[in-house]
């Protein structure tokens, strides 16, 4: 059976936040909603000193602390290993927010555009989003299930620091890149056992 994963590799991250781009684009999410977020961090000390990208996202946890939490059932794991919330069923407690290690999932607070409160008739048409209701990355399920097994986010990288496929065939790119450079999955002690991968 396929468990979809990713592989980040942070050597290759240059910030450029095409990713982030991409998935709003994908998603539709409103301001202030990122799935696929890129974090900065200066490293090292002066005149040495770098700055260093961390692109993230949720983790598709095997082991789902958000899941858990979840008092409805909104939050279910497809056989492929993707983590979905169904905003049919979500009833806005926030406790897969708090649940979650990695912050992965954003809380609709209220729709508003990038102009203000009231949308532009593309905006009104584009979002997608639910007020009251939480949300967090798919892997693009909606693509894989259209067979395009690439995310939006993996498909405009620049550099290809974000790699995806199927964590249990080891012979795919992504098996192949944990093994021959050492990746690590984020949070080893929260014990989630993470669909994502980092290369350092």
């Amino acid at each position: 059976m396929t468990r979809w994963g990713m592989v980040l590799d942070l050597q290759r991250c240059v910030g450029c936040y095409a990713c982030s781009v991409a998935c709003k684009t994908e998603n539709g999410t409103p301001e202030g909603v990122w799935y696929a977020p890129v974090y900065e961090k200066e490293v090292g000390k002066y005149p040495a000193a770098k700055r260093q990208f961390i692109p993230s996202l949720c983790m598709h946890c095997d082991d789902a602390p958000c899941m858990k939490a979840c008092p409805t059932g909104a939050i279910n794991k497809r056989d492929d290993g993707i983590v979905l919330v169904d905003q049919e069923k979500c009833c806005g407690t926030r406790a897969c927010v708090a649940a979650c290690p990695y912050g992965a999932l954003s809380f609709v607070e209220d729709v508003k555009g990038a102009f203000g409160q009231e949308l532009i008739q593309l905006e009104k048409k584009f979002y997608k989003s639910v007020v009251g209701t939480v949300q967090k990355c798919t892997f693009c399920a909606h693509r894989i299930d259209q067979g395009v097994y690439e995310p939006a986010c993996v498909e405009v990288c620049p550099t290809t620091a974000r790699i995806f496929g199927d964590l249990d065939d080891p012979y795919s790119d992504v098996s192949k890149l944990i093994r021959q450079r050492n990746g690590v999955q984020p949070r080893p002690e929260a014990g989630t056992d993470p669909s994502v991968f980092y290369l350092r």
